[in-house]
């Protein structure tokens, strides 16, 4: 599946859905990039070409389809965090401290 195609796939309601109701099996490890590029994606000052970036790793993490079933035990989410990572490090620049902030914000909410 193209970048495209994930990028195609991704809807803001279907990434809360999957956040909120896999935090905890994901981890933070995955829900902390995933978080931070959501918001640098809600930027407006964002560049088309991060969001891209950004909209594409989302829609990798949203979608049931995985190279590693995200039920499998230990190693499920690896691959949602190695893409999200990636896209993480290519999108660094444009994530901002006020997009840092939102998303340990929300994880504190989830988490605590």
């Amino acid at each position: 599946m193209s970048s495209d195609n994930y990028q195609s796939a991704y809807s803001d309601a279907s990434f809360w859905d999957k956040a909120k109701s896999h935090a905890k099996s994901a981890g933070k490890s995955a829900m902390e990039p995933a978080l931070k590029m959501y918001y640098a994606a809600q930027d407006p000052e964002t560049p088309a070409w991060a969001k891209a970036v950004i909209y594409s790793a989302l829609g990798y993490f949203i979608l049931p389809l995985d190279v590693i079933p995200d039920v499998a035990p230990v190693v499920g989410y690896s691959d949602d965090v190695a893409v999200l990572a990636a896209a993480l490090a290519t999108t660094a620049a444009n994530i901002k401290d006020v997009h840092v902030t939102k998303a340990k914000e929300t994880l504190a909410r989830w988490f605590s």
